[in-house]
């Protein structure tokens, strides 16, 4: 049994409590979490350490969506255009596969495990990342992933992504959880995804899609038109939308999914997503970086629909470092009060991501895991309300990291 003692302590539980010379008692999990006097008094046969000035211990990051399996991609991906960059990715994907070797996403998620991150989001498309998230110290959850839309070769889709998905299950453990991705409403099949979501209803595993990224995919399904209309008939001459975007939210009718980007998704969609108790996860820098717009926050919590936060992967970004996304979020959001939104991107880090992937972490409170990051900022404000806006501002990697009650780095 452990004490750590803090300046500031971030509980990033709903109400976002932050406990001014305060302290977390723990070991594999949290067994309280109080002012600091309190704890030294209570537990005087614990080790008790005092963390440096400026110190602030919070949860954990969660980094609720990212792809690894593009992780030896620089600059060989084209930026800028949702469409150029999708045409790039089809181009160069195999190039970018042989490059992404075990030890190349080992050496990303030590990167991802020393900024602070404890629990990702990751989607699977081949496998190519399955050996090293099954390693890693991280918790991973790791999304299988159904794509294909063309009907004479559903079934051999369908059984690589079997394969894929039951491989996935004979390696669950307390840090590796399999669950299932429907790529998007354009690339998938809504047989596949039927079949998909079939098993994830019966094993109860979660489910994140892609949803309304870009204007492109809202020409396509909404009239069948517009460059991704070119694209896909590019493949097949006879290519039209599998299915509208409400026929696309029905699929997951009674599961809790993580809807990714969402950018262009509109009013009465949302509040489908609403009504499913589902989330969306907000990727910022992939947003700009394809050209797709931004998310309309202030409508996102209109519908009461939680708010997650993402890096996407390094085909879409420059880092996988969730400090930056946050970061880069402050000057997209910019009509946004700052501190509130400062508020709401931790939130999105921790609890919230925690919540949506089912886990049992993203808050400091009795009974969770002591999943925890110790932060020093070079100075801390005299206004304990700007507190959140700086430990974005100044953070670039944590100074410890805590998985389950043990050091990790």
């Amino acid at each position: 049994m452990k004490v750590l003692l803090s300046d500031f302590v971030f509980t990033c539980n709903d109400e976002f409590k932050i406990i001014e010379n305060g302290g977390v008692c723990f070991d594999g999990k949290i067994i309280e979490v109080a002012e600091a006097d309190k704890l030294t008094a209570k537990y005087k046969n614990a080790e008790i350490e005092k963390l440096p000035k400026n110190s602030i211990l919070m949860p954990g990051l969660i980094n609720s969506h990212v792809h690894l399996e593009f992780s030896a991609n620089v600059a060989t991906l084209k930026l800028g255009d949702f469409m150029l960059w999708l045409k790039s990715v089809i181009t160069s994907r195999e190039e970018l596969q042989i490059r992404c070797d075990e030890e190349l996403i080992k050496s990303v998620l030590q990167d991802v495990l020393k900024s602070g991150v404890t629990a990702i989001g990751a989607i699977s498309s081949f496998g190519l990342d399955f050996a090293s998230c099954v390693k890693t110290p991280l918790h991973v959850v790791y999304f299988v992933e159904a794509i294909g839309s063309n009907p004479p070769v559903l079934d051999a889709l369908f059984g690589d992504f079997k394969s894929r998905y039951y491989e996935a299950k004979a390696a669950k453990s307390s840090s590796f959880t399999p669950a299932i991705s429907i790529h998007s409403p354009y690339s998938t099949h809504p047989v596949l995804a039927r079949k998909a979501l079939n098993i994830a209803r019966d094993e109860g595993v979660h489910v994140a899609a892609h949803f309304m990224e870009s204007l492109y995919e809202r020409k396509w399904l909404d009239n069948g038109s517009g460059m991704m209309g070119e694209f896909m008939k590019s493949f097949n001459p006879h290519a039209c939308p599998m299915a509208t975007s409400k026929e696309f939210l029905e699929l997951f009718y009674d599961i809790k999914t993580l809807f990714v980007h969402a950018v262009h998704t509109k009013d009465d969609e949302l509040e489908i997503i609403s009504k499913q108790k589902s989330s969306v996860i907000h990727c910022p820098r992939s947003n700009t970086f394809l050209g797709t717009g931004a998310l309309d926050i202030r409508k996102v919590q209109k519908t009461n629909v939680p708010l997650l936060l993402g890096t996407d992967g390094l085909s879409s970004n420059i880092s996988l470092n969730l400090w930056d996304e946050m970061r880069a979020a402050l000057f997209v959001h910019q009509s946004f009060p700052l501190e509130n939104l400062a508020v709401l991107l931790l939130k999105a880090s921790t609890c919230e991501g925690a919540k949506a992937l089912g886990l049992n972490k993203g808050r400091l409170e009795k009974g969770f895991d002591a999943d925890m990051i110790a932060l020093n900022l070079k100075e801390t404000p005299s206004d304990i309300s700007q507190l959140p806006l700086q430990i974005i501002l100044q953070t670039q990697t944590a100074h410890r990291v805590f998985i389950d009650g043990e050091e990790i780095c």
